[in-house]
């Protein structure tokens, strides 16, 4: 049992983010049979915040996937077997892998006449401790080999002479925590995993039988469907999981955390849309993207350093307002997996051509969906800018932990005083949503007149910035 639990090699979810508890398996790269080596990628996973590829830590030949694409996965839990030692030629994988799922899914507790060992770290997504979790059989009484729980009723059959008691259902730990926290006796949940095991599946099944479909074997699942429509076609039902979920969670929590303040400003950017212009043919920013975002959040930067109180955040622990002396801009992009805020990190400190690069990259990276989760974490102000639907203007709700977002409308050919005559010229609206605790009406007016200010005569561009 030695030899094989260090010839087969399990890859454990590992933990991507920042304290992540789960990660749905968005594509296999590799299949049983395949050569893997050392940092090559296998799998493709989607985590709150973003997908990521993950790389396997040794060499081998895949041995078995554990999970179907499209299925949600605990971190710390396997999601591939790899065989490190394939010319050994000792014992086949089948007998090894079931011995691992039987004793993995076992209860953990001691015999009474055994006294219990100590556990080993285990260090995610590198294998499991040779230590054994096989019970010790009771003396005189012979137990023949078998599956535990099966071993564990012939004892009490024999010692009693009767019927033992239900055995304890058979599940992982994560899976009882999501039992307990959802109210499910395991003892009523259908299992269908190998062995009688009971999965997450069964036991959401058991939540809410109605609003999902009846599970089956995860050995032949297919990937789930994005959406179950139901039979009369009057409804579809989307899961709530990954980006999606995340963003909601972030929403309500910012929402309902802290106070939020709105205010807004229409502005002529007119000469603001000439120099973007006369940028694109600007030596100096040849092969940039340039357009309206890159000024606007150039005029943002200059706003901050003139106000640098307004970014800031709230530490509620602590009861501290925490200023911030480097800004990580953020810029709300939506994806196909759904909203994402990356930033790019230190934007104060970069000239107009490196303000381009960064902005092109991360919206290039966004829509790809290879955001990673370090981009999107440490902002500190957001610019969100919905005039490229369309619209006017919003409220935005601000990231969760930053204490300022920029809303940005269309911009649109519209009648304006100029000059003291009425003349076509471009306008938009601008909205300014900031955390109450740290900036008061004054500093937010400010924040935002500078950013109007900068955007109607860009040339304030030299003179503030």
């Amino acid at each position: 049992m030695t030899e094989n639990a260090a010839r087969y090699r399990e890859f454990k979810m590992p933990d991507v983010g920042e304290g992540l508890t789960e990660a749905e398996i968005l594509k296999w790269y590799v299949k049983p049979g395949d050569t893997v080596t050392d940092g090559q990628v296998v799998c493709e996973v989607e985590t709150a915040k973003a997908a990521v590829e993950l790389p396997i830590p040794y060499d081998g030949v895949v041995q078995k996937l554990h999970f179907e694409e499209g299925v949600t996965v605990d971190v710390g839990t396997a999601i591939i077997t790899v065989d490190v030692a394939p010319d050994s030629g000792y014992a086949p994988f089948a007998e090894a892998a079931e011995a691992a799922e039987a004793a993995s899914a076992a209860p953990a507790e001691p015999a009474e006449d055994e006294a219990p060992k100590g556990r080993q770290p285990v260090l995610v997504g590198y294998g499991v401790s040779e230590a054994s979790t096989k019970r010790r059989p009771r003396k005189g009484v012979s137990v023949p080999e078998q599956a535990p729980a099966d071993a564990l009723r012939a004892v009490q059959t024999e010692l009693n002479g009767q019927a033992p008691a239900p055995a304890r259902p058979l599940a992982k730990p994560p899976v009882r925590k999501l039992a307990k926290d959802l109210g499910i006796d395991l003892a009523t949940v259908v299992p269908t995993g190998p062995d009688g095991i009971v999965t997450r599946e069964d036991v959401h099944a058991a939540a809410a039988p109605v609003a999902e479909p009846a599970p089956v074997s995860r050995e032949t699942t297919p990937a789930p469907a994005a959406a179950v429509q139901a039979s009369d076609a009057r409804e579809t039902r989307i899961p709530v999981k990954g980006v999606r979920k995340a963003t909601a969670q972030a929403m309500v929590g910012s929402a309902f955390t802290a106070p939020h303040v709105t205010e807004f400003v229409t502005v002529d950017v007119t000469r603001t849309m000439k120099l973007v212009e006369e940028l694109k043919s600007d030596k100096d920013m040849a092969g940039l993207r340039v357009n309206p975002l890159l000024l606007i959040a150039k005029a943002l930067l200059v706003a901050i350093k003139r106000n640098p109180d307004v970014n800031a955040s709230w530490d509620e622990v602590n009861q501290e307002i925490v200023l911030k002396h480097y800004v990580n801009l953020g810029i709300a992009a939506a994806t196909p997996r759904g909203l994402i805020v990356p930033n790019i990190k230190d934007a104060h400190t970069k000239t107009l051509p490196q303000l381009a690069e960064s902005l092109g990259e991360l919206v290039s990276t966004a829509r790809e969906g290879k955001t990673s989760p370090a981009a999107m974490s440490g902002g500190t102000v957001t610019i969100t800018n919905v005039g490229v639907f369309g619209v006017d203007t919003g409220t935005p709700i601000l990231n969760p932990g930053e204490s300022a977002i920029l809303a940005v409308g269309a911009i649109k050919l519209q009648p304006w005083v100029h000059k003291g005559k009425v003349k076509p010229r471009q306008v938009t609206t601008l909205a300014l949503s900031f955390d109450h605790r740290l900036v008061d009406g004054e500093l937010g007016s400010k924040v935002l007149a500078d950013v109007a200010a900068v955007l109607e005569q860009p040339k304030r561009l030299i003179t503030w910035g």
